[in-house]
């Protein structure tokens, strides 16, 4: 067998990544609860997901950009409004959001309910940025829009100034 050959074979036993109802990272954000059900680790870092339940009446983060990922939003329970520029979408269960690099957006729950969402990142590295959110907050400092705009720098990310 050739060096190619014994590179470009497929393995015979693939990881297999399985993650409970109840497992999971936990990050605590305000009133969000995060899951992070995927941190990249197990896909070579190309996605990763998270299970957010937003509180009733939870306002989201400033309207930002993304140079370098996707983000997307299914919404499994409950309605989200998303704000993309100076446009609304209220998405109700079962709605799928894509959001590409370079679109400004955000995302709050606006009603009486929670409202429960499935985000995927592509690639991964976004999911560190809320675990450096909880930090701040773990470290005793306010999570105020300046130290927000901190931590998105790290991520190719930026506020989307003008905009609510």
């Amino acid at each position: 067998m050739t060096e190619e050959s014994k590179t470009s074979a497929p393995q015979a036993d693939p990881a297999v990544s399985v993650v409970g109802p109840d497992d999971g990272e936990a990050i605590v954000l305000g009133t969000t609860r995060m899951r992070v059900l995927e941190d990249g680790s197990h896909t070579g870092h190309r996605l990763g997901i998270a299970e957010s339940v937003l509180a009733p009446h939870t306002p989201g983060p400033p309207q930002h950009r993304h140079a370098r990922h996707d983000e997307g939003f299914y919404i499994v329970s409950g309605a989200v409004r998303f704000t993309v520029g100076e446009k609304d979408y209220d998405a109700p269960a079962g709605a799928l959001v894509m959001v590409p690099p370079g679109v400004p957006h955000t995302f709050a729950n606006i009603t009486d309910e929670p409202a429960v969402m499935l985000s995927t990142f592509t690639p991964a590295q976004y999911v560190q940025y809320f675990r450096d959110l909880q930090n701040v907050i773990a470290g005793g400092r306010q999570l105020t829009p300046q130290a927000g705009a901190e931590v998105m720098s790290r991520y190719a990310t930026e506020p989307a100034t003008g905009l609510t």
